[in-house]
């Protein structure tokens, strides 16, 4: 069985690690928990550290076990934030939690000695009524000992809800129902967490006569010091419908060489030999990007699948590389864009389209001169072999226009090699 802790160490991946935890994990299989907000429909690549740490627990022999917040998410984590956010009704809760569910069952495996878990703290707070709350539960932690928490002191001057203040004792709850009724004895989280996670292991301490643990990640961040999860457009989910498999795709394969670096001992289950002899080939060759292509090649097949990998190549070589007339076809409409967005658009109307006698009339009239300003410029780069229509190359300036739509509604015209030019046909 490998060391969990050693394999969280050479990867980057511990900020804290609460005295007896190692030598917990080495005495025995440990089941360990991680908590996951349910409060978007879906998880992002910022939780992807998270959900790595518990893949490696796995991988490490250990007992997953996965918390969505539906009791939780109902009061809203005081942890990081400058103000208290809206809270969310059941029914967004529940549709949620049931998107979170799947997203982590692609990474855990629910078979074995070690399976993983899933569990909803609504189910066991649910039926625990406040006043029973107070006095079984906040009679244990001292109003002092909760005022010491970062968490609380950053919010003291403000603002901080009576709801807020007392997250900290519903996740402390969290880990000692899970300890007295699954055997937890480690809880897992972000640096932010620790003041959370600690108020667990204090009040099984003090409640339960007990003792559990604590380790702790780092925040990601960029070598540029940004956000890691963030992109132009906000965060990079892992739901196709907020994210698709193309942006998710690209989002891995523009990080800079040292994120890729990093990225790789996080995001990844290769070993040491394996990740360290990846980064020595592509130090030898940095422009080929290895790094960047290994991660967003097995990042997309885990989140989403190699059909999708495929489309996301497809998508990436019509912008950058070579590609051919049917990988432009291929692309579904909202890929198509996305893989244009920014480059000129105009519209024309279908008619205009049918009447247009030849090419170098549709590249600089019809197109309202988006593509050509003067139809004498239009020939002149023709001529030089230069222009394009759906990636087939314009042979003559006076050969019809090809009317292939794509998507139905949609020409690509190109001059040179990297000016693309997008024309709705309506």
């Amino acid at each position: 069985m490998k060391n969990f802790v050693s394999e969280l160490k050479w990867r980057g991946m511990i900020h804290d690690i609460m005295p007896g935890a190692e030598e917990q994990l080495n005495k025995e299989m440990t089941a360990a928990y991680i908590g996951f907000d349910p409060t978007a429909d879906s998880l992002h690549i910022g939780n992807l550290v998270q959900i790595m740490i518990l893949v490696h627990l796995q991988a490490c022999g250990h007992k997953p076990i996965a918390l969505v917040g539906g009791a939780t998410g109902m009061v809203g984590d005081p942890s990081g934030k400058s103000a208290e956010r809206n809270l969310l009704d059941e029914q967004t809760l529940n549709h949620n939690l049931g998107k979170v569910k799947a997203q982590l069952e692609k990474f855990l495996s629910f078979e074995g000695e070690n399976a993983a878990e899933i569990v909803n703290n609504y189910d066991w707070f649910k039926e625990f009524n406040f006043l029973e709350f107070i006095r079984d539960v906040g009679k244990h932690i001292s109003v002092n000992y909760m005022m010491s928490k970062d968490s609380v002191k950053n919010r003291l001057e403000t603002g901080l809800s009576f709801t807020e203040f007392s997250y900290q004792l519903i996740q402390g709850y969290d880990f000692y129902h899970l300890w007295k009724n699954k055997n937890v004895k480690l809880q897992l989280g972000g640096s932010d967490q620790w003041g959370n996670i600690v108020t667990g292991t204090e009040l099984i301490r003090r409640k339960g006569q007990g003792e559990a643990f604590a380790i702790t990640s780092p925040l990601i961040t960029k070598a540029d010091g940004s956000k890691f999860g963030k992109s132009e457009s906000g965060n990079v989910w892992l739901d196709p419908e907020k994210t698709s498999p193309y942006q998710f795709y690209q989002y891995w394969i523009n990080l800079s060489d040292a994120d890729a670096k990093k990225c790789m001992k996080i995001f990844t289950t290769r070993d040491q030999k394996t990740i360290e002899g990846l980064i020595a080939q592509h130090q030898e060759a940095p422009h080929q990007r290895l790094l960047q292509k290994e991660l967003a090649e097995e990042l997309t097949i885990r989140v989403h699948s190699e059909k999708d990998l495929d489309v996301a190549m497809k998508a990436s070589s019509i912008l950058f590389g070579k590609s051919t007339t049917e990988d432009l076809a291929s692309l579904d409409e909202r890929t198509l864009l996305q893989v244009f967005e920014g480059v000129p658009q105009t519209t024309i109307s279908k008619d205009s389209l049918d009447e247009v006698q030849n090419v170098a009339d549709f590249l600089s009239e019809v197109t309202n001169g988006i593509v050509f300003p003067s139809k004498g410029e239009a020939r002149r780069m023709i001529k030089g072999g230069g222009v394009s229509i759906n990636k087939k190359k314009i042979i003559s300036d006076d050969e019809p226009v090809d009317k292939e739509l794509l998507q139905g509604k949609y020409l690509l015209a190109q001059k040179g090699k990297k000016n693309y030019f997008l024309i709705q046909v309506n």
